[in-house]
Order: C-alpha cells, then structure tokens, then sequence
C-alpha cells in the first residue's frame, strides 16, 4: 500500500488525526448514534499482510479511538476455538466491542435450486455463531442469485427464494437472540425497492437492512433509497471515497445523508467503511472520523 507524502497530504492527515484524538475521550453516549470501523475499510492493510485480523481491535481503539468493530469473514485467518478465544481477549484488553460481523463467500441465498439456497443459510449459522460468543447484534448476509432476474415474474420468483432461505436463517438467528440483516451490495440489491420488499414478505423483527451510502448505481437517487431503507436499519454503513480540504465528501453530501439517518429516529451504529483509491486507508478513516466527531 503506497502513501503519499506530499506537504498538504500529510497536514490534512494530521489534521484528521488530531479531530480524531480530540475526540477519543468523548463518550459516544453524548452523540445520537456510535461510531464503528467496518474491517474492510483496512482490507487491503490486511491481504498486504500489514495487518491481521486478531489485531483489528487494536488498530481501530488506539489509532482512531473507535469501540465498535464491523468484522469482515474472507479477512479472518481460520476461526478455530483458539483464535475466537485470542480475538475475544484482545477485545476485551482494547475496550471495544463486535458489533457485527460482514459474510462473504457463502453460497447463494438466491439461488433458484431449493438445496443450493438452504445449503447457503446452513453455511452461514457458523458465523451466526461466532458473533453470538464475540457479543455482537447481527451478521451482513448477501442475498445474490445464480442467475440475474429481468422480468417482473423472474423477480418475484427470485424473492420468494430469497424468502425462504432468509426465513430459515433467521429462525436460527433467533435463537442466538441476533439479526440478520442485508445491504444494499450490487445487482438488484442496490435496488431499494427490491430489498424493502423482501423486508415485507419475510417480515420477521430480527431481518433488516444495513442501508450503504455509497452502493448505488444508475441513476438511483442515493438520498431517497437512503430513507426508503431506514425503516429496516439495524446498522448504517457510512461508505466514503475521499475528502476534501474542507472535511467534506467530494462524492456525496455526507451531512445530508446522516441528517436522513436521524430524521428516521435511528440511534445505532454508524460504520465507517473507507474505499479511497485516492488517499491511503488509514488517513481516509481518520479523516471520516473527523467528519463524523463534527457531526451532531
């Protein structure tokens, strides 16, 4: 990972840096909402082998003075017993908290074969699992298909399959008292509609959404499908790109965005998820830190 260190670079690093620290003593009860880091934000920390999963926890108190921690499954090394037990201490000795774990790489929960659909939300239990004994609220689940639907009845289909298996994914969720709750991820899941009306067919109170500003393509109107979604949050995720010598987001009004989270009476985590290709991933998180510190 290549930083740069040009004058004005490294002031507006240190700049976030120091909104960050000023902040770090600053209870997150003061604020209306809690500020988590989604592990992806560092994901290419990790596969460069800088940084390792067991010590996420570590990175994101003491570098950003952040408590709440999005895990990311494809970033784990293999979760045996043990390394559940060293991730649980190395929380603990931090002070920060799983507040939910992102599944990747599971299998299709869309998929048209029955089997092929119910084997995805078998393959998921075990992560259901983990966030249980780590004391988190919910896992992120995608709900893809095997193949892309296109016309209505295709659609409607491709919902009553998703139906099915987040039902049952859920009903073991339940058990473990957590969520199971979907973003807003690429295809039709960056379809609003789509996602609130799987909402409505499952309807269970333990399946919901984690509304991503920044997945949406087209000409989807980000601040609308935003609110349309808000109903079903169980969690935001507060994707940003790069920042601009005001503090300010160059590719969405940022402050509009969380004006829609609070407005919707939401009082969970908000998790930054940096995706810069521009700025390197610990400045970019510092720097959404900052942002978010400003925010009321």
């Amino acid at each position: 990972m290549s930083y740069r260190t040009g004058v004005i670079n490294r002031r507006h690093f240190a700049a976030a840096l120091a909104g960050a620290a000023a902040a770090f003593g600053q209870s997150s009860q003061q604020k209306w909402f809690q500020v988590s880091l989604a592990e992806w934000s560092v994901h290419k920390a990790i596969r460069s082998g800088q940084l390792k999963n067991l010590d996420f926890p570590k990175l994101a108190r003491e570098k950003f003075g952040i408590e709440g921690l999005e895990f990311v499954n494809t970033l784990w090394e293999s979760p045996t017993q043990g390394y559940i037990q060293r991730l649980k201490r190395n929380m603990a000795s931090t002070n920060t908290k799983c507040v939910l774990i992102m599944c990747d790489d599971e299998g299709l929960m869309g998929h048209s074969v029955k089997a092929d659909r119910m084997k995805a939300s078998r393959n998921h239990y075990k992560w259901l699992d983990y966030t249980a004994e780590l004391g988190g609220h919910s896992i992120r689940v995608n709900m893809y298909p095997d193949k892309q639907p296109k016309t209505p009845e295709e659609i409607t289909n491709y919902l009553n399959c998703c139906a099915e298996s987040f039902t049952d994914l859920a009903g073991y969720a339940k058990k473990l008292n957590l969520n199971v709750i979907i973003e807003n991820h690429g295809g039709l899941t960056s379809d609003p509609e789509i996602l609130v009306r799987l909402m409505k067919l499952v309807n269970l109170p333990n399946f919901g959404l984690l509304p991503d500003f920044g997945n949406f393509y087209g000409n989807t109107d980000r601040y609308d499908a935003v609110a349309k979604m808000m109903p079903w949050a169980k969690g935001v995720s507060f994707k940003c790109f790069e920042f601009g010598p005001d503090g300010n987001e160059t590719k969405m009004d940022l402050a509009r965005l969380m004006k829609i989270v609070k407005d919707a009476g939401y009082k969970g985590w908000v998790g930054i998820e940096f995706e810069g290709e521009k700025t390197p991933e610990y400045e970019g998180i510092a720097q959404a830190k900052a942002f978010l510190d400003k925010t009321a």
